[in-house]
């Protein structure tokens, strides 16, 4: 047998049980649609978050009266004996000073007189995770509580690590309850596809009988069904595909030109997205027709 005479057994199942057929697409285009907004969102956020954990740095404050001396000692500190150090940046007072003019804030600094901002270092980690190690290196704590400091003339040791603890936090509870509809509704798909699959199963039960004694191979008997199942699939895909493409033009592309925050995360392309998401589509729907037809075609 041809390919189009299963293909037509599969089109006159699908007119047989059009309701339920109707909510196994409608399930399979929601499912898609969700995994459309899923996957660039996973991507833009952990992207988000990978660049604010790149940015992590630790300031060592010196006192306001440490000499020459004293920034030497800290740096031959900071680069010879503090584990995980990957880049120091050292910024005099002088040239904070001159950051808060250029950043308009000079007249305050003129009225005090004097220039009370401190000599600083900037510690880059070689990575995020170690901030903590770097922090302990340097402000050690105490026994009696509270943290000291690894040389006297460090006024504080500052790091910005509960802010980026804080937006990984958020991230991974955005990307937990998206995986979890998202998982809830591939499950819904394939039930509702293998439930399809089996009413097509059902109505035509005297048939398959009847093929089954005139000797027909299960795979004969299979095919139409298998068809049923991934042409349902294929079409929600499709059709959620569309409309993804239609909010990206109508939508997104818009706010894209106008706010560079939403350009800058480097997320999947549309089209291998569209690629991804319909063998997805694909292979759920063959998922619950090879789950029907386990359990259903025992004639």
């Amino acid at each position: 047998m041809s390919f189009g005479f299963f293909l037509r057994e599969a089109i006159r199942a699908l007119k047989r049980n059009a309701v339920p057929s109707f909510a196994a697409l409608a399930t399979t285009l929601v499912t898609v649609l969700l995994l459309g907004v899923f996957i660039p969102m996973v991507q833009a956020t952990t992207g988000a978050a990978n660049e604010v954990r790149s940015k992590i740095i630790i300031n060592v404050f010196m006192k306001t009266d440490a000499k020459q001396a004293d920034v030497d000692r800290v740096q031959k500190l900071i680069e010879t004996q503090v584990p995980h150090v990957g880049k120091v940046t050292f910024v005099s007072k002088k040239q904070a000073l001159a950051r808060q003019r250029e950043a308009g804030r000079g007249d305050f600094y003129d009225l005090l007189g004097s220039n009370p901002l401190p000599d600083t270092f900037r510690i880059t980690p070689d990575d995020p995770e170690n901030i903590t190690a770097i922090r302990d290196a340097l402000a050690p704590a105490k026994a009696s509580g509270g943290r000291g400091v690894a040389d006297e003339a460090i006024d504080e040791v500052r790091d910005r690590k509960e802010d980026t603890a804080t937006l990984l936090s958020v991230t991974r509870v955005v990307k937990l309850t998206t995986a979890l509809l998202a998982g809830l509704l591939i499950i819904a798909s394939v039930l509702l596809i293998a439930n399809t699959i089996r009413l097509s199963l059902y109505a035509r039960r005297r048939e398959v009988e009847v093929m089954k004694l005139v000797g027909a191979t299960d795979w004969f008997i299979r095919w139409p069904f298998v068809i049923e199942g991934i042409a349902l699939g294929a079409m929600g895909g499709v059709l959620a595909i569309g409309l993804l493409l239609v909010g990206k033009i109508a939508l997104l592309d818009p706010l894209i030109s106008q706010f560079s925050l939403l350009a800058s995360p480097q997320t999947i392309q549309f089209g291998l997205l569209a690629a991804v998401l319909l063998g997805a589509a694909i292979a759920v729907s063959a998922a619950g027709s090879g789950l029907s037809l386990r359990r259903f075609l025992r004639v």
